[in-house]
């Protein structure tokens, strides 16, 4: 009944972990949901008030422009300019997007034809795999080593490979690892695309979860990198807007403008008035990130602490709000504390191969789950 474009694609994590915590509270379980990254803080109150002023607006109630509202680029170009320091013309080199998997799904169709690689990180974001198998393209794996730092290490992709690859994916800061990239491995993305002709796509949605002091760098920075690439980025996480779908494209206009013409032909563009929420979100008070900042280090400090304390060796990440957890086996441990402790993680494997061997914990509950889920897995080792 299904095209074999559908049968080639392999299950998607996250529903599957949907139906089986489904599935445990149907049971009657008490589940501790640690395994999406989904913000459990609400939407700021100031871009909740932009939103129900919008989307009383007859002007709102029509198709908007499939690039997005003129206001909505300029306030990516002025946030980008704020934060980055990198100018952007919001006429050419700005593209709203339904949040960064809308760019990131669509994209591979624009550059892609049947039988070029495309490079992925391994473990990351499963739409960048799925997404270059809707384009007929093939997948080469660029392991992510914590001996590497969870950075790629780009001379290890065999010369065969290379010579028909066109796109290169990329993720810092890291969702699954949480890793971060020093600046000068931007650098390095930038040369290894103009030597062998790459489009680079950096999927920068966690910028704005930092710790520590940390300040996450845009790809865009690094010097000719918008030459060679584009940027995606989302107010998902910054300003607890998952379900909003609102986000950005920015950078090279010829790609960009290839993933227009990809766009215009399947979606109708952002509706204005979550365009005029996006605005209010770019342009107001950005208080409402620190203090979601400072929730997430609360609560990290409290997993790693209670880990670290129960026997697994485990770090205090810099940015994203996930924990990377070495274990013995992935799927075993994820199981385990799903059925016998009622907590979801996600196995790592379902990154990628190079995932397996680690769980990721996302910290988008509250410190009194957390502390919940460390006495059940501290149970669960006795």
């Amino acid at each position: 009944m299904y095209s074999q474009r559908l049968e080639n694609l392999p299950p998607y994590l996250f529903a599957r972990i949907d139906a089986l915590k489904g599935q445990k509270r149907r049971e009657g379980v008490d589940v501790i949901d640690l395994g999406v990254g989904d913000p459990d803080l609400p939407t700021p109150d100031h871009i909740v008030e932009a939103m129900i002023r919008a989307v009383k607006d007859p002007k709102n109630h029509h198709y908007p422009a499939y690039e997005g509202i003129a206001a909505y680029r300029d306030a990516v170009a002025a946030w980008y300019d704020n934060r980055f320091s990198v100018p952007l013309d919001p006429a050419s080199e700005v593209v709203a997007l339904m949040g960064s998997k809308d760019g990131i799904a669509h994209i591979p169709e624009a550059f892609v034809n049947p039988g070029d690689y495309v490079l992925v990180p391994d473990p990351g974001y499963p739409v960048y795999k799925t997404s270059t198998l809707f384009a007929e393209g093939k997948v080469h794996l660029m392991p992510l080593l914590e001996e590497n730092n969870f950075l790629p290490v780009l001379e290890d992709i065999p010369a065969e490979v290379l010579e028909r690859a066109k796109l290169l994916f990329f993720n810092y800061p890291n969702n699954p690892t949480a890793a971060i990239a020093p600046e000068r491995f931007f650098d390095e993305v930038v040369e290894f695309a103009r030597e062998h002709d790459l489009v680079v796509v950096h999927d920068n949605a966690y910028s704005e979860i930092t710790f520590d002091g940390y300040r996450a760098p845009s790809f865009l920075q690094a010097d000719g990198a918008k030459e060679v690439g584009v940027e995606m980025h989302s107010l998902s996480k910054t300003y607890n807007m998952t379900g909003w779908r609102i986000g950005m494209a920015v950078g090279n206009p010829e790609i960009l403008s290839g993933l227009g013409r990809v766009k215009s032909n399947v979606d109708s563009g952002v509706f204005d008035a979550v365009q005029e929420a996006g605005i209010a979100a770019l342009t107001g008070p950005q208080q409402c990130v620190a203090d979601a900042c400072a929730i997430y280090q609360e609560r990290r400090d409290v997993l790693v602490k209670g880990l670290s304390e129960l026997g697994y060796d485990v770090r205090a990440p810099k940015a994203t709000f996930y924990v990377w957890m070495p274990v013995e086996d992935c799927m075993t441990t994820a199981t385990q504390f799903l059925n016998e402790a009622g907590i979801v993680v996600t196995p790592g494997v379902g990154f990628g191969e190079s995932g397996d061997g680690y769980v990721r914990f996302a910290v988008t509950r509250s410190v009194e789950r957390i502390e919940e889920a460390i006495e059940r897995i501290g149970r669960l080792r006795r």
